[in-house]
Parts: C-alpha cells; sequence; structure tokens
C-alpha cells in the first residue's frame, strides 16, 4: 500500500487524536480527509498494524506460542491486579489500560515500557484525565490475563492459572513491584518517646498495600512469604510491611514513587 504522507504527519495527527482533538480540526490541521484520520487511528491504534501492514503482525504467547518476557509480565501482572482493566473496543480488539497518578511520570513511562515488552509492537498511548491512563490494543489480552470478566475484581474470585502462578513464583519481586506501586504506598510515619527526661521524635518508613479483594490480597502475601518478608495485616483490606528489614528488603526492588 503506498503512503503519501510522511511519518511525522501521521505520527502527529495520532497525537492529536489521543489527546482529544476532534476527526474534523485533526483533518484540517494536517491536510487530509477527515477518514484518513478515522483510518489512521483503526489501523495503528486499534489494531496496532506497523505502517503499511494489512494484518496483526503480533502473536500471542498462548495461542500461538510466541515469546512471553516473563518479567515484565510478572510486573504488568502486578499493576492489572491493582489499578488496571480491561474493555473490548470494536472489531473484537481489547484495551489494557493501567491507571496510576500523574505526578508520577517515571512510573507511567515504565509502565508503558513494559507493556511494549509484553506486546513488542505494541504502541502505549497516554491519555490524560484525574489518572494518566496508559492504553494498549490488543486482541489477545484476555489470553494473558484470564482474570478478566464483567465487574469489579473484589466482587468475583481472581485466581491466577498454572502458568502465571508459575511466572509469579520465578518473579516476585516484579509482581510486588507492580503491586505495591499500583494498590500500595511507601511513607514515613513518626513517634515520639520519652529518653532520660527528653523526648525525642523517631521516625521509621512502611508500606502498605490496600485492596477490597481477599483474594488479590493472597496474591500479594504469598510473594511477600516467598522472600522472607515480615508482613501484617493491621485491617481486613490492607497490608503492612514496617520492620525495618522488611523494608529495607522492598526497597531494594519497590522503593518510592516517582
Amino acid at each position: 500500500m503506498a503512503h503519501i504522507r510522511s511519518q511525522e504527519t501521521v505520527d502527529s495527527a495520532l497525537r492529536m487524536s489521543d489527546n482529544g482533538v476532534s476527526d474534523r480540526a485533526n483533518a484540517d490541521i494536517h491536510g487530509v480527509a477527515i477518514k484518513t484520520i478515522r483510518r489512521w487511528r483503526r489501523q495503528y491504534r486499534e489494531l496496532g498494524l506497523p505502517r503499511g501492514q494489512a494484518f496483526p503482525a503480533t502473536p500471542c504467547p498462548r495461542c500461538d506460542g510466541a515469546e512471553l518476557d516473563e518479567a515484565a509480565y510478572a510486573q504488568l501482572l502486578g499493576w492489572y491486579l491493582g489499578d488496571g482493566h480491561i474493555v473490548l473496543a470494536p472489531r473484537g480488539v481489547y484495551v489494557l489500560s493501567i491507571a496510576n497518578d500523574a505526578k508520577y511520570p517515571r512510573l507511567n513511562e515504565e509502565i508503558a515500557g513494559i507493556m511494549r515488552r509484553v506486546k513488542p509492537t505494541g504502541s502505549p498511548c497516554m491519555r490524560s484525565g484525574p489518572a494518566i491512563r496508559v492504553e494498549v490494543r490488543w486482541k489477545h489480552w484476555p489470553c494473558l490475563f484470564p482474570q478478566h470478566g464483567p465487574g469489579r475484581k473484589h466482587l468475583r474470585k481472581i485466581e491466577l492459572a498454572g502458568w502465571q502462578q508459575e511466572i509469579a513464583r520465578k518473579y516476585p519481586e516484579q509482581l510486588l513491584r507492580g503491586l505495591f506501586h499500583s494498590d500500595g504506598c511507601r511513607f514515613t510515619n513518626w513517634t515520639e518517646k520519652p529518653i532520660g527526661g527528653a523526648v525525642k521524635r523517631y521516625e521509621y518508613t512502611r508500606y502498605m498495600f490496600s485492596n477490597e479483594s481477599e483474594d488479590i490480597v493472597g496474591i500479594l502475601t504469598n510473594a511477600l512469604d516467598q522472600l522472607g518478608i515480615a508482613w501484617r495485616r493491621p485491617r481486613r483490606n490492607a497490608i503492612a510491611v514496617s520492620r525495618k528489614e522488611a523494608v529495607a528488603a522492598l526497597d531494594r526492588f519497590v522503593g518510592p514513587k516517582s
């Protein structure tokens, strides 16, 4: 298929479309027909096709036996279980969307990066709003995330498939990084104690994870147990890691958000 528009023009039009510019305004700005903008968006965003290719290029690790970057997948699984969801778009294409606070640009770039590693031909786009939503389209997202289904995660059973359990056991640190950065936080607490007639202030760091799904909480604590990281449960829906050596262990691969 011949293309008379430069790649720079196509990329510019797609960025404007991602940022909410109407098809008509987008077409006027770039000097193309409205139907051209719609075709570019369908081919390169909805279907994820490389330019000039008329059929999907990304085979599925589950359906086609394609290679899967398991370390990246473990982290993406943690993000999905925390702040991710999958929706069906037109023509049978699914959209994996991970929400994260806009004040953490490095993490948002990291999410986009692990999405590319899981779907090598993917083109993550970031949609602004109350939170940044990093999205990639693919027909095979439900194959990689069989937990996808109707309703909120905490109102249905969330259970890892056997092959997912194997990846979680191989890469518990990556799984925990995704989980803690999605539904967790790292913060500094403090207390005061009288020492020798004077009141001294002591500060200590702790991690907290909160999720309404008992199944997802169990996935997190299983990974902590595997790594020998001590935790406690201050509330029904919360897991705390506060011992000094346990916090130091998480700091090696989770750390503060940025």
